[in-house]
């Protein structure tokens, strides 16, 4: 187009743009507003596609059939799999899902992370260099990092795995049908057995055996007559 300043280059990155989201409404794909979507590498869809406003692709991206991405999401490197739902505000990143999943809103998936079919992601979760097995689910404000963890998991808000101790990474391993409670820090290199249950609140620096409840608490303590401080006039 012989551009020669900014808004010339504008016009010509935005025909662009339109240009490559015409073929993908060819092949089936609906955007919610094709003026604003941006393909900055090779977008891949399969049938049925839904793709909604503000949506920015880099790199290679691959949708599957009925995936459904919503408003506001950045997609670098990645694949969703069939009927997966990215719900609005999330950054995901050389991730992969399965079939069926949910991730969203403002989620965070970085590298490595590897969804398997129907695993639930929710809103304020990091997932970073981690595989999460079938139907599990991460729903609220928590951190996944270097774990292997099985299928059928339920992990509760706030939970954090402490993967770095200053200078190494270390892994965790969940097993299939964990129960973690909410609020729990998880030292890595730890294991969580089968079908354990770890009670909220807990900081576990041990493995904890399959099939059973393991809890770490202090002491609770109230301490009479003690009297908040208050700010000097």
């Amino acid at each position: 187009m012989g551009t020669s300043d900014k808004k010339q280059e504008a016009e010509a990155e935005r025909a662009r743009q339109l240009a490559l989201v015409d073929e993908l409404m060819e092949q089936g794909v609906s955007f919610a507003d094709p003026a604003r979507v941006d393909i900055r590498g090779n977008l891949t869809c399969g049938q049925d596609v839904f793709i909604d406003i503000n949506a920015v692709f880099e790199g290679d991206v691959s949708l599957g059939d009925n995936a459904r991405i919503e408003p506001n999401n950045v997609i670098r490197d990645s694949i969703i799999g069939n009927g997966t739902v990215v719900h609005p505000n999330c950054h995901i990143e050389s991730s992969s899902t399965g079939n069926d999943c949910e991730i969203g809103p403002f989620s965070r998936l970085r590298p490595g992370a590897e969804l398997s079919d129907n695993v639930k992601i929710g809103n304020f979760v990091e997932v970073k260099k981690s595989t999460i097995a079938d139907g599990s689910k991460v729903n609220h404000l928590t951190y996944i990092g270097d774990t292997t963890m099985g299928s059928g998991v339920n992990v509760g808000a706030g939970t954090i795995v402490c993967n770095y101790d200053g200078a190494n990474k270390h892994r965790t391993v969940i097993g299939d049908n964990v129960f973690i409670g909410s609020g729990v820090e998880l030292v890595s290199p730890v294991d969580i057995g089968e079908g354990a249950t770890v009670g909220a609140g807990s900081t576990i620096s041990k493995s904890a055996p399959a099939g059973e409840l393991t809890v770490s608490r202090t002491k609770q303590t109230t301490i009479k007559g003690w009297k908040r401080p208050v700010k000097k006039s």
